[in-house]
């Protein structure tokens, strides 16, 4: 099962969890309001200046540029899924990424240098900023429960595609030539990639596990992704630390273990967890950052040391109702007459013609 395979995945909970949130780095792709909606939108970086150039120039030929995509947090019960796509020209795949500012698989990065890169990426007088495009494509806690959750499910492998499709379609409308795009997968690299050639038949399309660390460009993705996630779910966390309980946002925070912080966001996280319990409504649940598909959430909502729940009355298909029933109470000691009639005033009798 999709949820199975993407809950069993086991990170490490330390590089996963957001830094601290002086060193969160928030970056364009973050549209509070939306977020806080629980809304999936997409962002997608200014054309690099090198590229845009080279548009403009009457003689020159379009330069073929290398695109990666990767994404951060496919398996979390807390925070968006974000997919993240990277390009440039392809001359500069090495030596830009790799040589010079030494992306690596976001995984393996402190938080600290995930943000460095990323500040610089979005800083206008770097070389980074002229050379290079990025998008990301957030796909909220709410969306992709509700599509899970939906009568035909619409699963977590077929929402991954779309947003892949649509951040290569993207930056293809935006007159980039691709010459090679890159992807990092979790599933079967050769099935994914053949529906990716399908929808991309001119770009050679490579789909590997790993991707993030042997591809500088995929590596940049990550980062992004990861960066992205991040302040994502600093900013979910907000929304709860700004609501105060009894006019004190201290108490409140205290009283949510606001002083603990979520952690990670993971199922195999105590962090998180132990959040999810302590902040459960007993009939709503969580906000918009919480995935109600994911098994622990649905544990808790569904008995497993949940304190309420809903008993819905089943139909009754046979059909031995009449319309008096509504009208006339057969109750002992009733008196037998219109219910209806007593609603408003006084009973009419023949007294009053």
């Amino acid at each position: 099962m999709e949820l199975e395979t993407s809950e069993s995945q086991q990170p490490d909970l330390d590089l996963e969890t957001p830094p601290s949130p002086s060193d969160i780095f928030i970056a364009p792709s973050i549209s509070r309001g939306q977020i806080l909606k629980g809304l999936s939108y997409s962002y997608f970086s200014p054309l690099p200046t090198i590229l845009q150039q080279n548009s403009s120039a009457e003689s020159s030929e379009p330069q073929k540029c290398v695109l990666g995509i990767d994404e951060a947090g496919r398996g979390p019960v807390l925070g968006p899924m974000v997919y993240a796509t990277f390009y440039l020209p392809t001359e500069l795949h090495e030596s830009l990424l790799a040589e010079k500012y030494h992306f690596n698989d976001s995984k393996v990065l402190t938080p600290e240098t995930r943000s460095s890169l990323m500040r610089t990426l979005c800083t206008t007088e770097t070389d980074l900023y002229a050379s290079c495009g990025w998008a990301a494509k957030l796909l909220s806690a709410r969306d992709i429960s509700a599509d899970m959750l939906a009568p035909t499910p619409y699963n977590l492998n077929a929402q991954a595609l779309d947003a892949t499709v649509e951040l290569i379609s993207g930056v293809m409308e935006r007159g980039v030539d691709l010459e090679h795009v890159y992807i990092d997968t979790v599933g079967q690299p050769e099935a994914y990639q053949r529906k990716l050639e399908k929808f991309f038949p001119g770009v050679r399309i490579t789909v590997a596990k790993k991707a993030d660390r042997d591809y500088p460009v995929v590596s940049a993705a990550s980062v992004v992704a990861k960066v992205t996630r991040d302040a994502a779910l600093e900013v979910c966390w907000e929304a709860y630390a700004e609501q105060p309980a009894d006019g004190n946002a201290v108490e409140k925070e205290k009283d949510k273990g606001a002083d603990k912080g979520w952690g990670s966001g993971y199922p195999s996280d105590a962090r998180s967890i132990n959040w999810l319990k302590a902040n459960m409504d007993p009939i709503f649940g969580w906000g918009t950052e919480t995935r109600f598909s994911w098994g622990p959430a649905k544990d808790m909502l569904e008995g497993k040391g949940a304190p309420a729940g809903a008993d819905w009355p089943v139909d009754d298909d046979e059909d031995t109702m009449k319309m008096t029933d509504f009208l006339v109470s057969r109750g002992e000691g009733s008196n037998q007459r219109d219910e209806l009639a007593n609603w408003y005033g006084t009973q009419v009798t023949e007294e009053i013609f």
